[in-house]
Protein backbone atom coordinates (compact mmCIF):
# COMPACT_ATOMS: atom_id res chain seq x y z
CA UNK A 1 0.00 0.00 0.00
CA UNK A 2 1.38 3.37 -0.64
CA UNK A 3 2.64 5.45 2.36
CA UNK A 4 -0.04 8.45 2.20
CA UNK A 5 -0.16 9.72 5.74
CA UNK A 6 2.56 9.52 8.39
CA UNK A 7 5.63 7.72 7.95
CA UNK A 8 5.97 4.56 8.94
CA UNK A 9 7.39 3.90 12.18
CA UNK A 10 11.01 3.17 12.71
CA UNK A 11 11.73 5.79 9.87
CA UNK A 12 12.63 9.50 10.09
CA UNK A 13 12.12 12.29 7.30
CA UNK A 14 15.48 13.29 5.82
CA UNK A 15 15.05 16.73 7.66
CA UNK A 16 14.55 15.26 10.80
CA UNK A 17 17.47 13.03 10.65
CA UNK A 18 19.71 16.27 9.32
CA UNK A 19 18.33 18.17 12.02
CA UNK A 20 19.02 15.69 15.06
CA UNK A 21 22.52 15.29 13.30
CA UNK A 22 23.08 18.88 13.84
CA UNK A 23 21.85 19.42 17.28
CA UNK A 24 24.66 16.59 18.02
CA UNK A 25 27.15 17.90 16.09
CA UNK A 26 26.58 21.40 17.74
CA UNK A 27 27.39 19.85 21.14
CA UNK A 28 31.36 18.85 20.28
CA UNK A 29 33.85 20.89 21.01
CA UNK A 30 34.86 23.30 18.50
CA UNK A 31 38.01 25.72 17.70
CA UNK A 32 41.76 25.20 18.86
CA UNK A 33 39.78 22.39 21.64
CA UNK A 34 38.55 19.89 18.58
CA UNK A 35 42.02 20.21 16.98
CA UNK A 36 43.66 18.95 20.45
CA UNK A 37 41.38 16.16 20.65
CA UNK A 38 41.56 15.56 17.27
CA UNK A 39 37.88 15.92 16.53
CA UNK A 40 36.73 16.32 13.01
CA UNK A 41 32.68 16.45 12.04
CA UNK A 42 31.33 15.75 8.76
CA UNK A 43 29.47 18.64 8.43
CA UNK A 44 29.42 22.07 10.50
CA UNK A 45 25.47 22.93 11.60
CA UNK A 46 25.52 26.28 10.14
CA UNK A 47 26.34 24.45 6.36
CA UNK A 48 24.20 22.40 6.45
CA UNK A 49 21.20 24.68 7.47
CA UNK A 50 20.09 25.94 3.77
CA UNK A 51 19.26 22.39 2.76
CA UNK A 52 16.52 22.23 5.72
CA UNK A 53 12.82 22.92 5.18
CA UNK A 54 12.72 26.45 5.23
CA UNK A 55 10.32 26.03 8.53
CA UNK A 56 13.11 24.03 10.27
CA UNK A 57 15.58 25.86 9.39
CA UNK A 58 15.07 29.74 9.11
CA UNK A 59 14.02 29.79 12.75
CA UNK A 60 17.27 28.26 13.84
CA UNK A 61 19.41 30.54 11.23
CA UNK A 62 17.76 33.65 12.98
CA UNK A 63 19.11 32.38 16.80
CA UNK A 64 22.12 31.48 15.54
CA UNK A 65 22.52 34.99 13.44
CA UNK A 66 22.05 38.33 14.33
CA UNK A 67 23.32 41.94 12.64
CA UNK A 68 26.33 42.36 14.94
CA UNK A 69 27.51 39.13 13.02
CA UNK A 70 27.88 41.43 9.87
CA UNK A 71 31.01 43.35 11.62
CA UNK A 72 34.46 41.65 10.87
CA UNK A 73 36.57 40.64 13.72
CA UNK A 74 39.99 42.00 13.54
CA UNK A 75 42.68 38.49 13.58
CA UNK A 76 46.29 39.85 12.90
CA UNK A 77 48.09 42.69 11.34
CA UNK A 78 50.65 41.22 8.46
CA UNK A 79 53.75 43.42 8.10
CA UNK A 80 56.50 42.72 5.75
CA UNK A 81 59.64 41.46 7.51
CA UNK A 82 58.08 40.35 10.18
CA UNK A 83 60.23 37.35 12.30
CA UNK A 84 57.16 35.14 12.09
CA UNK A 85 54.02 34.91 10.45
CA UNK A 86 50.95 35.99 12.04
CA UNK A 87 48.83 33.76 13.41
CA UNK A 88 45.27 33.01 14.14
CA UNK A 89 42.43 30.71 14.39
CA UNK A 90 39.39 31.31 12.46
CA UNK A 91 35.65 30.28 12.71
CA UNK A 92 36.46 27.56 9.93
CA UNK A 93 40.55 26.71 9.89
CA UNK A 94 41.79 26.28 13.20
CA UNK A 95 45.35 27.28 12.32
CA UNK A 96 45.98 29.92 10.25
CA UNK A 97 49.36 32.10 8.96
CA UNK A 98 49.92 34.52 7.07
CA UNK A 99 52.92 36.48 5.58
CA UNK A 100 53.63 39.45 3.10
CA UNK A 101 56.23 39.74 0.34
CA UNK A 102 56.74 42.86 -1.18
CA UNK A 103 56.49 43.32 -4.88
CA UNK A 104 59.24 45.52 -6.93
CA UNK A 105 58.09 48.70 -8.94
CA UNK A 106 59.72 49.82 -12.06
CA UNK A 107 62.80 51.67 -12.50
CA UNK A 108 61.68 54.90 -13.57
CA UNK A 109 59.43 55.51 -10.26
CA UNK A 110 56.06 55.80 -11.74
CA UNK A 111 55.36 51.88 -10.22
CA UNK A 112 55.66 52.12 -6.21
CA UNK A 113 55.16 47.96 -6.82
CA UNK A 114 52.84 45.62 -5.15
CA UNK A 115 52.60 42.51 -2.94
CA UNK A 116 51.86 38.89 -2.62
CA UNK A 117 50.14 38.29 0.26
CA UNK A 118 50.32 34.14 1.45
CA UNK A 119 48.02 32.38 3.63
CA UNK A 120 47.76 28.93 4.65
CA UNK A 121 44.79 27.65 6.38
CA UNK A 122 45.04 24.19 8.19
CA UNK A 123 42.75 22.19 10.51
CA UNK A 124 39.51 22.36 9.38
CA UNK A 125 36.33 21.88 11.63
CA UNK A 126 34.31 20.36 9.54
CA UNK A 127 34.30 18.83 5.64
CA UNK A 128 31.92 21.69 4.74
CA UNK A 129 33.06 25.67 6.67
CA UNK A 130 35.07 27.72 5.00
CA UNK A 131 36.45 31.16 6.45
CA UNK A 132 35.53 34.97 5.31
CA UNK A 133 38.17 37.40 5.25
CA UNK A 134 38.60 41.04 4.44
CA UNK A 135 41.89 42.55 4.28
CA UNK A 136 42.78 46.16 4.83
CA UNK A 137 44.55 49.39 4.75
CA UNK A 138 43.75 52.81 4.65
CA UNK A 139 44.11 52.87 0.97
CA UNK A 140 42.14 49.97 0.08
CA UNK A 141 39.35 47.21 1.03
CA UNK A 142 39.54 44.19 -0.43
CA UNK A 143 37.77 40.59 0.77
CA UNK A 144 38.48 36.45 0.08
CA UNK A 145 36.93 33.08 1.30
CA UNK A 146 38.95 29.80 1.60
CA UNK A 147 37.47 26.27 1.32
CA UNK A 148 40.75 23.93 1.03
CA UNK A 149 43.03 24.03 3.71
CA UNK A 150 46.33 25.09 2.20
CA UNK A 151 48.09 27.92 1.04
CA UNK A 152 46.42 30.97 -0.39
CA UNK A 153 47.87 34.09 -1.91
CA UNK A 154 46.19 36.94 -2.48
CA UNK A 155 47.99 39.72 -5.08
CA UNK A 156 48.15 43.27 -5.06
CA UNK A 157 49.60 44.16 -7.98
CA UNK A 158 49.90 48.11 -7.10
CA UNK A 159 49.73 50.23 -4.24
CA UNK A 160 47.93 53.29 -4.47
CA UNK A 161 50.81 55.68 -3.72
CA UNK A 162 53.98 55.64 -1.92
CA UNK A 163 51.74 56.40 1.48
CA UNK A 164 50.46 53.63 1.40
CA UNK A 165 53.18 51.25 0.79
CA UNK A 166 55.08 53.30 3.99
CA UNK A 167 52.15 52.35 5.67
CA UNK A 168 52.40 48.89 5.12
CA UNK A 169 55.53 48.45 5.92
CA UNK A 170 55.05 50.39 9.48
CA UNK A 171 51.71 48.85 10.29
CA UNK A 172 50.78 45.98 7.80
CA UNK A 173 48.03 45.00 6.40
CA UNK A 174 44.68 44.55 8.16
CA UNK A 175 42.77 41.31 8.71
CA UNK A 176 39.78 40.49 9.66
CA UNK A 177 37.50 37.58 9.73
CA UNK A 178 33.58 37.29 9.20
CA UNK A 179 32.76 35.09 12.02
CA UNK A 180 29.66 34.15 10.96
CA UNK A 181 31.15 32.57 7.21
CA UNK A 182 29.31 33.51 3.87
CA UNK A 183 25.91 32.13 4.87
CA UNK A 184 26.15 33.95 8.41
CA UNK A 185 27.07 37.57 6.74
CA UNK A 186 24.36 37.49 4.31
CA UNK A 187 21.72 36.54 6.93
CA UNK A 188 23.14 39.46 8.88
CA UNK A 189 23.17 41.67 5.95
CA UNK A 190 19.14 40.81 6.05
CA UNK A 191 18.92 41.24 9.30
CA UNK A 192 20.82 44.95 9.33
CA UNK A 193 18.72 46.38 6.46
CA UNK A 194 15.20 46.38 8.01
CA UNK A 195 16.86 48.82 10.68
CA UNK A 196 16.79 51.46 8.11
CA UNK A 197 13.42 50.70 6.68
CA UNK A 198 10.88 53.50 7.39
CA UNK A 199 8.45 50.96 7.88
CA UNK A 200 6.50 48.98 10.84
CA UNK A 201 9.18 46.27 10.27
CA UNK A 202 12.30 48.48 10.74
CA UNK A 203 10.66 49.26 13.59
CA UNK A 204 9.92 46.00 15.10
CA UNK A 205 13.87 45.44 13.93
CA UNK A 206 15.60 48.15 16.09
CA UNK A 207 12.76 47.67 18.88
CA UNK A 208 13.89 43.87 18.86
CA UNK A 209 18.03 44.80 18.25
CA UNK A 210 17.58 47.06 21.20
CA UNK A 211 16.43 44.76 23.31
CA UNK A 212 19.06 41.52 22.15
CA UNK A 213 22.14 43.78 22.46
CA UNK A 214 21.57 46.39 25.16
CA UNK A 215 18.75 44.61 27.06
CA UNK A 216 16.45 47.96 26.54
CA UNK A 217 12.74 47.51 26.15
CA UNK A 218 10.23 50.03 24.72
CA UNK A 219 6.36 49.20 26.83
CA UNK A 220 3.87 49.90 24.01
CA UNK A 221 1.58 52.17 25.90
CA UNK A 222 -2.19 51.47 25.68
CA UNK A 223 -4.46 53.26 23.40
CA UNK A 224 -5.75 55.99 23.45
CA UNK A 225 -2.44 57.42 22.66
CA UNK A 226 -2.93 60.68 23.74
CA UNK A 227 -0.74 62.26 27.10
CA UNK A 228 -2.25 64.52 29.14
CA UNK A 229 0.19 66.93 29.48
CA UNK A 230 -0.45 70.71 29.12
CA UNK A 231 2.29 73.47 27.40
CA UNK A 232 1.51 75.50 30.41
CA UNK A 233 3.04 72.86 32.82
CA UNK A 234 6.23 72.64 31.16
CA UNK A 235 8.87 74.64 32.92
CA UNK A 236 12.06 75.76 32.36
CA UNK A 237 14.86 73.02 32.53
CA UNK A 238 12.54 70.23 31.74
CA UNK A 239 14.77 67.82 29.42
CA UNK A 240 13.10 66.30 26.44
CA UNK A 241 14.93 62.98 25.28
CA UNK A 242 14.05 61.74 22.15
CA UNK A 243 14.24 57.55 20.52
CA UNK A 244 14.14 57.44 16.97
CA UNK A 245 13.39 53.96 16.12
CA UNK A 246 12.30 54.02 12.20
CA UNK A 247 13.73 54.78 8.63
CA UNK A 248 17.31 55.99 8.21
CA UNK A 249 17.84 58.08 11.42
CA UNK A 250 15.83 55.38 13.43
CA UNK A 251 18.81 52.47 11.76
CA UNK A 252 21.30 55.41 12.99
CA UNK A 253 20.77 56.31 15.91
CA UNK A 254 19.96 52.22 17.38
CA UNK A 255 23.46 51.39 15.80
CA UNK A 256 24.58 54.60 17.84
CA UNK A 257 22.79 53.59 21.41
CA UNK A 258 24.26 50.29 20.84
CA UNK A 259 28.01 51.33 20.69
CA UNK A 260 27.71 54.72 22.96
CA UNK A 261 25.48 52.71 25.72
CA UNK A 262 22.96 55.96 25.04
CA UNK A 263 19.16 54.94 25.41
CA UNK A 264 18.27 57.99 23.95
CA UNK A 265 19.71 59.63 20.18
CA UNK A 266 18.68 63.04 20.68
CA UNK A 267 17.82 65.53 23.19
CA UNK A 268 16.41 68.45 23.76
CA UNK A 269 16.22 71.03 26.71
CA UNK A 270 12.89 73.57 27.73
CA UNK A 271 12.97 77.26 28.36
CA UNK A 272 10.48 79.89 29.09
CA UNK A 273 10.81 83.43 28.44
CA UNK A 274 9.79 86.58 30.51
CA UNK A 275 6.41 86.59 28.58
CA UNK A 276 5.63 83.07 29.68
CA UNK A 277 6.25 81.80 25.60
CA UNK A 278 7.83 77.93 25.82
CA UNK A 279 10.99 77.30 23.60
CA UNK A 280 12.77 74.42 22.70
CA UNK A 281 16.47 75.02 22.50
CA UNK A 282 18.33 72.20 20.89
CA UNK A 283 21.78 70.97 18.54
CA UNK A 284 21.25 69.85 14.91
CA UNK A 285 18.45 72.15 13.76
CA UNK A 286 18.78 73.08 9.90
CA UNK A 287 19.02 76.54 9.09
CA UNK A 288 18.14 78.02 5.49
CA UNK A 289 21.59 77.03 4.49
CA UNK A 290 21.18 73.58 4.87
CA UNK A 291 23.49 74.06 8.01
CA UNK A 292 23.08 72.04 11.61
CA UNK A 293 23.33 74.23 14.11
CA UNK A 294 22.54 75.22 17.73
CA UNK A 295 18.64 77.00 17.90
CA UNK A 296 15.85 78.12 20.17
CA UNK A 297 12.57 76.82 18.00
CA UNK A 298 8.91 78.12 19.58
CA UNK A 299 7.39 74.78 21.00
CA UNK A 300 4.27 74.96 18.57
CA UNK A 301 7.11 75.12 15.65
CA UNK A 302 8.81 72.06 17.72
CA UNK A 303 6.42 69.88 18.22
CA UNK A 304 4.52 70.07 14.62
CA UNK A 305 7.87 69.32 12.96
CA UNK A 306 8.02 66.35 15.61
CA UNK A 307 4.52 65.02 14.88
CA UNK A 308 5.81 64.96 11.18
CA UNK A 309 8.60 63.04 11.37
CA UNK A 310 8.10 59.43 9.65
CA UNK A 311 10.85 57.98 11.73
CA UNK A 312 7.74 58.22 14.29
CA UNK A 313 9.99 59.43 17.52
CA UNK A 314 9.17 58.07 20.72
CA UNK A 315 9.65 61.44 22.94
CA UNK A 316 9.99 61.17 26.82
CA UNK A 317 9.76 64.62 28.88
CA UNK A 318 11.50 64.52 31.81
CA UNK A 319 10.47 67.83 34.54
CA UNK A 320 13.39 68.87 36.86
CA UNK A 321 13.27 67.40 40.21
CA UNK A 322 11.64 69.74 42.50
CA UNK A 323 15.25 70.57 44.43
CA UNK A 324 17.20 70.69 41.21
CA UNK A 325 14.40 73.43 39.95
CA UNK A 326 14.59 75.62 42.99
CA UNK A 327 18.36 75.65 41.96
CA UNK A 328 17.84 76.55 37.85
CA UNK A 329 19.32 79.79 36.82
CA UNK A 330 16.71 80.62 34.25
CA UNK A 331 18.10 84.04 32.73
CA UNK A 332 21.77 82.18 33.05
CA UNK A 333 20.44 79.83 30.81
CA UNK A 334 18.97 81.97 28.69
CA UNK A 335 21.66 83.93 28.21
CA UNK A 336 24.32 81.14 27.93
CA UNK A 337 21.88 79.37 24.71
CA UNK A 338 21.71 83.21 23.38
CA UNK A 339 25.38 82.97 23.20
CA UNK A 340 25.42 79.64 20.91
CA UNK A 341 22.82 80.18 18.49
CA UNK A 342 23.73 79.86 15.21
CA UNK A 343 27.14 78.01 16.00
CA UNK A 344 27.94 74.66 14.61
CA UNK A 345 26.03 71.39 15.68
CA UNK A 346 29.17 70.08 17.49
CA UNK A 347 30.74 67.13 15.17
CA UNK A 348 34.09 68.05 17.20
CA UNK A 349 32.68 66.41 20.53
CA UNK A 350 30.12 63.96 18.90
CA UNK A 351 32.77 60.98 18.65
CA UNK A 352 34.04 61.67 22.16
CA UNK A 353 31.01 60.71 23.73
CA UNK A 354 31.37 57.54 22.57
CA UNK A 355 35.61 57.16 22.57
CA UNK A 356 36.01 58.65 26.03
CA UNK A 357 38.38 55.90 27.64
CA UNK A 358 41.64 54.25 26.79
CA UNK A 359 40.56 50.84 26.18
CA UNK A 360 37.00 50.22 27.36
CA UNK A 361 34.92 52.22 24.29
CA UNK A 362 33.88 48.83 22.18
CA UNK A 363 31.00 46.68 22.53
CA UNK A 364 32.18 43.07 21.33
CA UNK A 365 32.77 42.60 18.60
CA UNK A 366 33.99 46.10 17.46
CA UNK A 367 37.72 46.59 18.73
CA UNK A 368 39.71 49.66 18.02
CA UNK A 369 41.31 47.77 15.07
CA UNK A 370 38.12 47.91 13.33
CA UNK A 371 37.58 51.64 14.02
CA UNK A 372 40.45 52.93 12.68
CA UNK A 373 40.31 50.98 9.53
CA UNK A 374 37.10 52.12 8.99
CA UNK A 375 37.53 55.83 10.13
CA UNK A 376 40.95 55.27 7.62
CA UNK A 377 38.91 54.71 4.59
CA UNK A 378 36.29 57.09 5.52
CA UNK A 379 38.53 59.84 5.69
CA UNK A 380 39.52 59.41 1.92
CA UNK A 381 35.90 57.96 0.31
CA UNK A 382 33.92 60.85 2.18
CA UNK A 383 36.63 63.96 3.10
CA UNK A 384 34.35 66.20 3.75
CA UNK A 385 32.08 64.22 6.28
CA UNK A 386 35.31 62.74 7.94
CA UNK A 387 36.41 66.46 8.50
CA UNK A 388 33.05 67.34 10.23
CA UNK A 389 33.14 63.95 12.72
CA UNK A 390 36.65 63.69 13.73
CA UNK A 391 39.44 65.26 12.05
CA UNK A 392 37.64 68.40 13.37
CA UNK A 393 37.60 66.91 17.12
CA UNK A 394 41.09 65.52 16.99
CA UNK A 395 42.73 69.04 15.69
CA UNK A 396 40.44 70.56 18.78
CA UNK A 397 42.06 68.67 20.95
CA UNK A 398 45.35 68.45 19.47
CA UNK A 399 45.61 71.88 18.71
CA UNK A 400 46.58 71.55 14.77
CA UNK A 401 44.64 72.46 12.05
CA UNK A 402 45.66 70.00 9.37
CA UNK A 403 45.47 66.77 11.25
CA UNK A 404 43.67 63.81 9.29
CA UNK A 405 43.21 60.05 10.40
CA UNK A 406 45.80 57.77 9.18
CA UNK A 407 47.22 54.38 10.49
Amino acid sequence: MAWAGSPPRGRLPAALLLLALLLASAALPRGARAVELGLKVPFSPRDVLPILPRQVAWPVMNTLHSAVDLLPSFVAAVAPGAPAPAAWSGACFAVNEAAIELTPGDRNGTDVGGAVLRLKTASAQSWTCMDLYVFATPYRITWDYYFAAREHTLEIKSWEEEAELECVKQHGISVFLMPSGMLGTLLSLIDVLPLFSNTAWGQHSNLAFLEKHMGASFEKRSQPWVANIRKEDIQSGDFLALSKIRGRWGGFETLEKWVTGAFAGHTSVCLKDEKGDLWVAESGYENEKGEEVIAVVPWDEWWAMALKDESNPQIALLPLHPDVRARFNESAAWEYVRSMVGKPYGYHNMIFSWIDTIGDNYPPPLDANLVMTVMSMWTRVQPLYAANMWNEALNKRLGTEVCKVRF
